[in-house]
């Protein structure tokens, strides 16, 4: 299990970058304009990066949604390895079957 810091720092990072998501984008189609002049363009970068350090989605964390841990999580399942490995043997993921051969 994680430490619940960790994991309740995470959670707050996604409810940040929630709220920020549609202005980053509008400042991001801003900076992406070349039609637009480059003091306009300088100022939207100038904005963009006033903006919450926590509100960029590249500081989330993929983490088990059972155990909170960080690393061997699998997208598709929200799982991390050992726990997905426990789902799979009680035969709760359909589909899956232990490899022999």
């Amino acid at each position: 299990m994680a430490k619940l810091a960790l994991i309740n720092r995470d959670e707050k990072r996604r409810k940040m970058v929630e709220k920020y998501a549609a202005k980053r984008a509008e400042l991001q189609t801003v900076i992406d304009d070349v039609s637009l002049s480059e003091e306009e363009r300088y100022e939207a970068r100038l904005k963009l990066q006033g903006l919450p350090r926590n509100s960029s989605p590249v500081r989330l964390r993929n983490r088990c949604k059972l155990t909170g841990r960080p690393r061997g999580v699998y997208r598709k399942f929200g799982l991390g390895r050992s726990k997905l490995r426990d789902f799979v043997m009680r035969g709760e993921v359909p589909g899956m079957t232990k490899a022999s051969w």
